[in-house]
């Protein structure tokens, strides 16, 4: 329990409190590079240039506290990833803000960024677990800096929401990336059960030597935005029917209109009279002479990821929606997942809806499967270039499916990207029976929990990593997948838990989140 919120932080915000569009707080920095593709996605912590891995662990017991949390990075390099390049965070570790209690939830969310515009991304936990005073899981955010030896816990940013709630889960979901020319870094988005506060942070001063101490960022000036409730301009141009707001889930951020700015997607399922269906904003990036673009929504969610599918330029939306309602709004099918193609306006056009999305569920041709309940088909989505033809993949976890007679053991499928869309032409299944992939059919594992496209060997073919959090009866372990010039193989294929670390193992949920 945090009895304290340090006085060095306050928050800085890019979104208008009304929810209208992504809109900088002015700023006298210039800006500096970031994340404005899905294929720019930040997770270079040391800036040697190879990809890192920043996995979440929420259920690890730490100091004997169970249900703390921590989490790992695994930095890349010329050999790609392993077990021996690691270092370990929990509340624990030296310069953590707080301490690791029971239940906190340490690594439930994770994210990364380049914050202050140094040159060295930034890893951002969300603990939405964490007790603040009497407020029981009001939540909190800790920002571990990167620097030229990797991440530190030394002076990490300490976040937190303002209006404390209970159960408000501050930092459930993170995202960071650069939605306007007037902030010196990435901008921070972090979710709560209701909405999303938003974070600038000062810049660098000066480069980062290799014997320099790392340096606080503060953050400044911060806004709210609540979603319950949708923004009207939004509804006026959903082109479906329009949901009463959404309860929100997760985000994602990609350049669907390439006009050199991120947007930022906020997914969950709507609440009102037809509860439950996935629904996702769009918050356009602009730059900051330009007139600000109207919010829109569309259908789906409320798993979400981002990517160039089609190679067209333009940065292209998939939404999950593994437990949708059927149209009854009793049963659950089997799960759903959309892809919505970037343009010259975006997802949605001002005047109305752009490309209609297309629709994949099991039962679409060339896709493994069926479409049976339960399956969790888009339980998480991952977008990335297997084999470097200039086509984003998609990975999609199906943590429900059953194999054989085992019920929710898990699997995944990686359809391809080509000039035309997805296509389930050279699609890839797998599950832990399936050969070269380690491990056994075991009844619950819900396999392919999370899913994420990493090149940590920066060849520019992503391999995949799969997770199941509730191996080995929720202790979790990670699945490495290589690829090569066909995309996605089996072959070689290795998995790892928090034990490989020296890490606690038992009930520790290693993989639950995974930086995408």
């Amino acid at each position: 329990m945090r009895k304290y919120r340090s006085a060095a932080v306050a928050a800085a915000s890019f979104l208008l409190v009304t929810g209208a569009a992504i809109a900088s707080a002015p700023s006298a920095y210039a800006g500096t590079p970031g994340g404005t593709h899905a294929n720019d996605r930040n997770a270079d912590f040391n800036g040697d240039g190879y990809d890192d891995v920043l996995v979440g662990s929420p259920g690890a017991a730490v100091g004997g506290h169970k249900g703390a949390g921590m989490v790992t990075v695994q930095y890349g390099g010329p050999k790609g990833m392993g077990t021996t390049n690691v270092r370990a965070f929990s509340q624990n570790s030296s310069g953590v803000a707080g301490a690791a209690e029971a239940g906190d939830n340490f690594g439930k969310a994770v994210a990364g960024g380049d914050l202050d515009g140094d040159g060295y991304d930034d890893a951002v936990v969300g603990i939405p677990g964490e007790d603040i005073g009497a407020v029981s899981d009001a939540g909190g955010v800790v920002v571990l800096w990167g620097t030229p030896k990797g991440l530190t816990g030394s002076v990490s940013n300490w976040l937190q929401a303002d209006d404390l709630t209970k159960g408000g889960r501050f930092g459930a979901s993170l995202a960071a990336a650069r939605f306007s020319d007037t902030t010196p870094g990435d901008l921070l988005a972090v979710m709560d059960s209701v909405g999303l506060t938003t974070y600038q942070f000062e810049p660098a001063t000066e480069p980062v030597a290799k014997s320099a101490a790392p340096q606080s960022r503060q953050p400044h000036q911060k806004a709210r935005t609540t979603l319950t409730s949708p923004p009207k301009k939004a509804l006026a141009r959903s082109g479906a029917d329009e949901p009463q707001g959404i309860q929100p889930k997760s985000m994602t951020t990609g350049d669907y209109d390439n006009n050199g700015y991120a947007d930022l997607i906020v997914s969950g399922t709507s609440v009102g009279d037809e509860p439950g269906h996935g629904w996702s904003y769009i918050l356009p990036g602009t730059a900051s002479d330009d007139e600000p673009l109207p919010v829109t929504a569309v259908r789906g969610g409320p798993v979400v990821a981002s990517g160039d599918i089609n190679g067209d330029g333009y940065d292209d939306l998939v939404t999950g929606e593994p437990h949708s309602p059927d149209d009854g709004g009793e049963s659950m099918t089997g799960g759903m997942v959309g892809v919505y193609y970037g343009s010259e306006a975006g997802l949605a056009g001002q005047e109305g809806p752009g490309t209609p999305p297309v629709w994949w569920t099991q039962d679409s041709p060339g896709v493994p499967g069926a479409n049976e309940r339960g399956d969790g088909f888009g339980t998480d989505l991952s977008v990335g270039d297997t084999n470097k033809d200039g086509f984003a993949d998609l990975a999609i976890g199906v943590s429900g499916e059953d194999i054989g007679t085992v019920p929710d053991a898990g699997a995944f499928i990686v359809l391809r990207g080509s000039a035309r869309g997805l296509t389930a032409t050279g699609v890839l299944s797998a599950n832990q029976g399936t050969a070269n992939v380690p491990g056994a059919v075991e009844k619950g594992d819900k396999f392919g929990g999370q899913v994420s496209f990493t090149d940590p060997n920066d060849d520019g073919r992503f391999g995949l990593l799969v997770s199941a959090p509730s191996e080995n009866t929720n202790d979790g372990f990670v699945w490495v997948f290589s690829a090569g010039t066909g995309g996605i193989t089996t072959s070689g294929s290795w998995s790892y838990g928090a034990g490989d670390f020296g890490g606690p193992t038992t009930d520790a949920l290693y993989g639950a989140a995974i930086d995408d």
